[in-house]
Parts: C-alpha cells; structure tokens; sequence
C-alpha cells in the first residue's frame, strides 16, 4: 500500500512558476514510477508527466510545450513538478500517481492513468491571467 500527499499548490500570477511536490509513505518507493495528472473543471483527467523508478526516463504531454520538469529524489521518497511559464489554461487539480514497476520494464513510465495503482488527494493549482 502506498499513501500520496501532494503539496505545493496554490494561486499564481500567469508566467509564474510554482513546484508541486508529492511525498510517498512506505519503503517501496523505488518500485514505482511516478507520474502527474491533472483535472480542470468540467474536463477529463489529463497526463502531465512521468518519471521512472531511477529518474532515467521521463515522459511529458506535448502540450506542455517544455514547460514543466518532473524530477524525483528517492531518499526522500518524493516526486517534484517544476511548472514555469504557467498560462491560465494550466488552472487544474493536479494529482501524483504511483504505478508499480513491472519486473523487467526499468523505464517504466506510464503514460495512461489506468497504469498506475494509487493516487494523491490532489492540490489545487489556480493560475490568473
């Protein structure tokens, strides 16, 4: 069982930066990729990025255009989303997902939310215009 709390969210100017960060309990941290989702309202829960068990792979939506950097510091049992250059249209929930690592799958690092096992409460992330 693995227990995600995000943090980091909030309200921030549009071009502003902010850093979400995702804390995992449990010592199995390094079984899982991790990734980023997102919710707007009234739209589909949407991929943002995704990390592997080691950091070696990494997957972002296009639509992020190189905006976003997600990063991971095992020792801590954390996954961080770097978001700068946000516009209002990143105005969302944001959830962190665990997804456990298929036994010979090293890059592991899902893209589609049915892959992955557990999730995070989410945290608010209001940008204004």
């Amino acid at each position: 069982q693995v227990q995600l709390v995000e943090t980091g969210g909030g309200l921030v100017q549009a071009v502003g930066s902010l850093r979400l960060s995702c804390a995992a309990s449990g010592r199995t941290f390094r079984r899982y990729a991790m990734g980023w989702f997102r919710q707007a309202p009234g739209k589909e829960r949407e991929f943002v990025a995704a990390i592997s068990w080691s950091g070696g792979a990494t997957s972002y939506a296009n639509s992020l255009q190189g905006r976003f950097t997600i990063s991971r510091d095992n020792a801590k049992n954390t996954v961080y989303l770097q978001m700068n250059s946000l516009k209002s249209e990143d105005t969302a929930v944001y959830y962190c997902a665990a997804s456990q690592i298929p036994a010979i799958a090293t890059n592991w690092a899902p893209v589609v939310g049915h892959e992955y096992d557990y999730w995070g409460q989410g945290t608010q992330v209001t940008v204004s215009s």
